[in-house]
């Protein structure tokens, strides 16, 4: 078996080993949670090979058994300059071991990403996933757990919403940083956007009309997008662990809903926990649990500071 750069002739194949992981996904998830996994960033988002990504075949015999495709974080970014990658897809074909299969396209990743100056590889994985040993064999480690609660009719509770509620502004942006670094342990913000620029490149599609807690210093934020015909409306929070900051902000993002019939749900990382528990006691339940990985391919030194020499001292 051989490993190699993904050509235009490879994507017949590529596709139709995406096409039987989907079938394997409807047989074996409900329709919320194959729903969710197929549109956010899990091992699910197949990208065509013109788009800005890296993708690696595994062949045998002349047959493509598997493929490993990347790109840079954030999505599109150009890869000439991307130091973070993040894992969009992991397949091997039905017929092959993935026990050797999925760790030899995993390192070939690696010593790819390594070769272009990455810092940091990153993939999310559902618990329990069958992939997740080949990740393991290669160094990656759990750096996150994230939950994604889901619910067919939220429930709003209460009428009373977080004093200092109003909508996010464009200058807003430092303050949320400040936010997230509060309620963010330090392990995972340090691997995710240890700056602030780093921070507000992944999040550069996420701010935009949104709503703040604003006491003095922002303590809250909350956001919701409108979901489609077959897509659920997604509500995004970021809190303080204050008193009752987390239930009245979950009120406050189950009315901006508008009183619909419409399913809902919300991805929220394990310290987050406040707020789960507050969307648990309004209709909603944990629909998926996703491990978030890591593996650091170079560490950053900072350079070294030169030291005055001694001096002899006679007398």
């Amino acid at each position: 078996m051989k490993v190699r750069t993904a050509g235009l002739l490879d994507i017949a194949r590529i596709e139709e080993m995406h096409r039987s992981s989907e079938i394997r996904l409807s047989e074996a998830a409900p329709p919320a949670a194959r729903l969710w996994s197929l549109l956010s960033s899990t091992l699910s988002a197949l990208l065509p090979l013109s788009q800005d990504t890296l993708m690696y075949v595994a062949e045998e015999s002349g047959k493509v058994v598997g493929f490993i495709q990347a790109s840079g974080q954030p999505l599109g970014l150009d890869l000439r300059r991307a130091r973070v990658l993040q894992v969009l897809n992991l397949q091997v074909a039905d017929e092959s071991d993935p026990d050797e299969v999925a760790p030899a396209l995993v390192q070939h990743l690696c010593n790819q990403a390594l070769e272009r100056g990455a810092l940091r590889l990153f993939v999310r994985l559902p618990d329990r996933d069958a992939l997740l040993p080949a990740f393991r064999l290669q160094g990656f480690r759990q750096y996150a757990t994230e939950q994604v609660v889901y619910a067919d009719k939220p429930i709003q509770r209460g009428k009373q919403f977080p004093d200092g509620l109003r909508p996010a502004r464009r200058g807003d942006d430092r303050n949320l940083y400040q936010l997230y670094r509060k309620v963010t342990p330090q392990g995972v913000s340090q691997l995710e956007a240890p700056t602030y620029r780093e921070w507000r490149a992944l999040h550069s599609g996420d701010l935009a009309g949104g709503n703040v807690v604003d006491r003095v210093e922002v303590v809250g934020w909350v956001r919701m997008q409108r979901g489609g015909e077959a897509r659920p409306a997604t509500l995004q929070f970021m809190a303080l662990p204050e008193g009752p900051l987390t239930v009245e902000l979950a009120d406050f993002g189950i009315s901006l809903l508008g009183g619909s019939d419409a399913p809902a749900w919300s991805s929220l990382r394990h310290y987050d926990s406040h707020m789960i528990d507050a969307l648990r006691g309004r209709g909603f339940s944990v629909l998926l649990t996703q491990l978030l990985l890591v593996k650091e391919l170079a560490v950053r030194v900072p350079k070294p500071v030169r030291e005055k020499g001694l001096v002899p001292s006679f007398g």
